[in-house]
């Protein structure tokens, strides 16, 4: 069985992580990091597509005094109240937070003040910066907290406005406002918590974003004691002493070189895939991607392939370029999959109304599981900033082997509303196929997945259908080169593609 990870080819670098923690949608993210944060010694690193300071990161708990009150929660939950005064509290706690500059227009058009963004970018102790080191309509989209170096955050969710939701993603969730009370739609998402020395060099990936967009050298923070290491109180340990590749996208910018590991992890993980990818992405718009899959699929013994999606994109420019790009995606992939491998859904709640995805995740067999910020389209895989880690199990490992299928499993459970033994027992009851469990366990009342469907092109969306307008995939003039590791020991198996 080949490894797919390999330094300065698929990940920056592989490193320990002592405990990790797979959290679905951005409830728990918010109220964990809340009480990581509050917990911190000496530093808070928030590197991020968009933050805004009006969220509360535990809706509702200030005015339902029947809620169980922890000490964490005499802090304010709202975002900006809360930063200000973990800041207060501790006169050594250095917070840096790292904003992409494009997404300030964001923050003024959805009626956010300056009033933090301005206070914040001349404070002593809470850093504010709009990062603009990138080439023009490019953004900086990966999304890291880093506490102390010792515990750190990884994936798709921004604090802001839209994130926050349950697992039950409930219709009408009283919960899930705005700050200007307007109401927001369903939303899935997904991000990690870990600690250790993967910890410690997430906290070097944010040095270095803040440096590249500052030119200030940050100093490591001095290492805690285990005891004070600020690991959220009540988040249940997924993985214990796992080694994790850390991946990344970075386009060529100034004298930095084009960095292109996580597509080139992606087509890794797709050509060593043997008999299920199951991916959840906010988009399916990556040709490259695509003819990897298609590639597979043509296999008379190849993986099967189950990919989750939003039901369409959301803003007029971006549903028109990302869903037609999809539409014309969808058609390479299903011309190769004359084996009928091949599923692209979209989840509904118990009311059937769709639910956004906005988590970015592969699972590959027993073996892989890849989650971050970087979708499957091509900005993800050349044009923006992005982080994501990757979990490999080797040969031998069954206890990590049945942790990533549970994980996995349990994905699938929330989708349909269903418990998590039923979809396991139902996969193993057809042979391993999770195509064959979601055809048995799905329902066409309450929570589900359906299929998104297929149509032709109008003939403007022809025109924007994978175009450079939405979705560029490398500045001008520089081009996709092609990992000397991927041509030789995954070549042979997605040759189409590279």
């Amino acid at each position: 069985m080949q490894s797919i990870l390999k330094e300065g080819e698929t990940c920056w670098r592989i490193a320990k992580a002592d405990r990790l923690s797979i959290i679905i949608d951005a409830a728990d993210f918010f109220r964990h990091a809340k009480d990581a944060m509050a917990r911190a010694k000496r530093s808070i690193y928030l590197i991020g597509w968009d933050f805004d300071t009006r969220i509360d990161l535990i809706p509702g708990n200030g005015d339902d005094r029947q809620r169980n009150r922890k000490k964490t929660d005499e802090l304010p939950d709202q975002l900006g109240k809360f930063l200000n005064a973990i800041a207060r509290r501790n006169e050594d706690l250095d917070i840096r937070i790292l904003k992409w500059d494009i997404g300030l227009i964001n923050s003024i058009t959805r009626g956010e003040t300056p009033f933090y963004i301005l206070k914040w970018m001349f404070d002593k102790r809470i850093h504010l910066k709009l990062d603009g080191a990138h080439p023009p309509i490019s953004s900086h989209h990966m999304k890291l907290l880093v506490i102390d170096d010792e515990v750190a955050f990884c994936g798709g969710i921004d604090m802001t406005v839209g994130r926050w939701d349950t697992r039950d993603h409930a219709e009408n969730e009283s919960l899930r406002k705005s700050p200007m009370r307007f109401a927001q739609g369903p939303w899935h998402d997904a991000t990690t918590c870990l600690s250790g020395e993967a910890a410690r060099a997430l906290g070097e990936v944010a040095r270095n974003r803040w440096k590249l967009a500052t030119a200030e050298d940050l100093p490591s923070p001095s290492a805690l004691s285990q005891d004070d290491t600020p690991w959220p109180d009540g988040l249940e340990v997924g993985f214990r002493d796992i080694s994790i590749g850390i991946a990344r996208t970075a386009p060529e910018y100034d004298k930095r070189e084009q960095i292109v590991e996580i597509e080139t992890a992606k087509l890794a993980i797709i050509a060593a895939v043997k008999k299920t990818l199951y991916v959840e992405s906010q988009y399916f718009a990556s040709r490259r991607i695509a003819e990897a899959m298609a590639e597979r699929l043509k296999e008379p013994d190849g993986p099967e392939i189950v990919l989750i999606n939003p039901e369409g994109c959301e803003g007029f420019l971006e549903a028109k370029a990302m869903d037609s790009a999809r539409i014309r995606l969808m058609k390479l992939v299903k011309e190769a999959d004359i084996h009928d491998r091949f599923r692209l859904y979209y989840p509904v709640n118990a009311a059937r109304t769709p639910i956004y995805v906005h988590a970015k995740m592969m699972y590959a067999d027993d073996r892989i599981v890849k989650i971050g910020s970087a979708n499957l389209n091509n900005r993800s895989m050349g044009y923006d900033t992005e982080c994501d880690l990757i979990l490999e199990a080797a040969e031998g490992q069954t206890e990590l082997t049945e942790k990533i299928i549970s994980t996995r499993d349990d994905l699938i459970a929330e989708h349909l509303g269903r418990d998590v033994s039923e979809v396991s027992q139902t996969i193993a009851a057809h042979g391993g196929s999770i195509i064959g469990a979601i055809e048995a366990l799905n329902r066409e009342e309450g929570r589900g997945l359906v299929p998104v469907p297929m149509r032709e092109l109008t003939a403007d969306e022809e025109l924007i259908a994978e175009s450079d307008i939405a979705d560029p995939e490398r500045p001008a003039g520089v081009r996709y080169r092609t990992s000397s590791f991927l041509k030789r020991r995954f070549g042979h198996k997605v040759k189409a593609a590279i």
